[in-house]
């Protein structure tokens, strides 16, 4: 990955739903915590627009990130985020330690490309949907692509493009396709003209969709 990212925080001793509200109305800081490896998890706060930066590159939440507190450096992914439901700032992070020689899993984000070009829309009249946005790969630190290509420039009117179709690079893999090739879910589509012979198969053939969990935070929902 390009991006190298540098996430400065402090220890946080005081703990609970009390003190996560006032560490983010009176210091304009978020609660955090760092797990995961042979240590003990870390609870941590951020300044919550430092955090607001990162957030708005795409690389962020796939990057290997730097954890810096006490005197340490811990490198690290984004596992969770809480937000506000209503005003959508961050108000959790959760940090999951890694290491060069162990695999770990990410959601990594897709790239449309060719869309523009799409023969399925020029010359067929359709529509390009997108069944998601995101995959989860299987690889080490090392090898996580900042995001994955899907060409959509000779998708025809009614194809799919699957999981099974995207060019992973060397030391990538697909967790659902690990599982069975029953988890061959649609990535992308090109939709029939609306009224045109098919637009139904086809829709529902593209509403194929896996659905994720992510790892709960604490702290959640106690800000008003």
């Amino acid at each position: 990955m390009s991006d190298t990212f540098v996430v400065e925080a402090e220890l946080r001793s005081d703990e609970g739903k009390g003190a996560s509200r006032r560490l983010r109305r009176l210091e304009a800081k978020i609660p955090a915590i760092i797990y995961g490896g042979d240590s003990a998890p870390v609870s941590l706060s951020l300044i919550r627009k430092d955090l607001e930066k990162h957030l708005e590159k795409e690389a962020f939440y796939s990057a290997i990130i730097e954890v810096s507190y006490d005197g340490k450096k811990e490198k690290a992914i984004l596992k969770a985020l809480q937000r506000h439901p209503a005003k959508d700032f961050p108000m959790h992070a959760d940090f999951f330690r890694v290491e060069a020689n162990k695999t770990i899993k990410v959601s990594i984000p897709l790239h449309f490309i060719n869309e523009e070009t799409c023969v399925g829309v020029k010359l067929g009249g359709g529509r390009i949907q997108h069944t998601v946005n995101e995959v989860e790969v299987l690889a080490l630190p090392g090898d996580l692509p900042e995001f994955i290509e899907v060409d959509m420039g000779a998708v025809q009117v009614g194809e799919i493009i699957h999981l099974s179709d995207l060019k992973l690079p060397e030391g990538v893999t697909s967790t659902a396709l690990a599982l069975g090739d029953d988890r061959d879910i649609g990535v992308a589509s090109v939709l029939a003209p609306r009224g045109g012979k098919g637009a139904g198969d086809t829709e529902d053939e593209a509403e194929e969709a896996a659905s994720t969990d992510d790892a709960p935070s604490e702290d959640a929902g106690d800000e008003s």
